[in-house]
């Protein structure tokens, strides 16, 4: 029995949706502006299920990017599922938008095993990241997802960093780093260091988010579409003017 899902990403200014059938992609809508992808999306969901003869009753699964990333979209996406599980009972996965991120690494990349740290940009300097461990068994997450600057997460991969493990850091804007790497590998005196491998990836995260979607549906691992929140990992900007006060 084949299983029809639909996932969205609306935690960035390119946001996505797509549709896969098991792991087969079937359509993927896409673009880019300066307002929050939730303004825009379902036109891109109206046109994306027209243009595949669908409608939303005919999925078994939603997924959808849970955080981190802007607070607005982040919301309007979550609703937006949780609303169609409930109304079509459906289930409903919540994925991180970092593991989107870091399960484009290749296996290729390490014949062994390998850091991979995922990079998204959070504004005013800052970056969301998180790390985990690539290796046969595939991703795992060590330790919970945070906000740094370049330079801070730099120091963390240098202390987590060994011969046997080296780092790849995954970005779909690889500038977010490149300064605060050019810094880092200018000051590193220890000729036995790995580098670190900055690998660009796709920031149309919303086939990733649908396939780690799907495996945990296979383990079993769902979302309950009632207490499904977002993981913003920092307060918004509004909590902090208030806290300020």
């Amino acid at each position: 029995m084949h299983v029809l899902t639909l996932s969205l990403d609306t935690s960035s200014l390119v946001g996505s949706l797509s549709v896969l059938r098991d792991d087969q992609l079937l359509g993927v809508i896409s673009t880019r502006s300066e307002e929050n992808y939730s303004s825009r999306m379902f036109r891109h969901l109206e046109f994306l299920l027209s243009d595949l003869s669908l409608k939303l009753a005919d999925f078994d699964l939603f997924s959808v990017a849970a955080g981190p990333g802007s607070f607005t979209g982040l919301r309007v996406g979550l609703t937006a599922v949780k609303g169609w599980a409930e109304v079509f009972g459906k289930p409903v996965v919540g994925v991180s938008a970092l593991e989107a991120v870091a399960a484009q690494v290749p296996r290729a990349n390490s014949s062994h095993s390998a850091l991979v740290v995922p990079v998204l940009d959070a504004r005013r300097g800052q970056l969301y990241c998180a790390f985990y461990r690539l290796a046969n068994s595939g991703l795992q997450i060590e330790g919970d997802q945070c906000v740094m600057s370049p330079d801070e997460l730099l120091d963390e991969i240098s202390s987590r960093a060994s011969e046997e493990l080296p780092s790849v850091i995954a970005t779909p804007e690889p500038e977010l780093i490149s300064s605060a790497l050019s810094r880092f590998e200018n000051s590193t005196v220890d000729s036995t260091s790995r580098p670190v491998i900055v690998q660009q990836v796709s920031g149309v995260l919303a086939p990733w988010i649908g396939r780690l979607g799907i495996a945990s549906a296979q383990r079993g691992e769902f979302s309950d579409a009632l207490t499904l929140d977002a993981n913003y990992v920092r307060r918004s900007d509004a909590e902090l003017q208030l806290k300020g006060k």
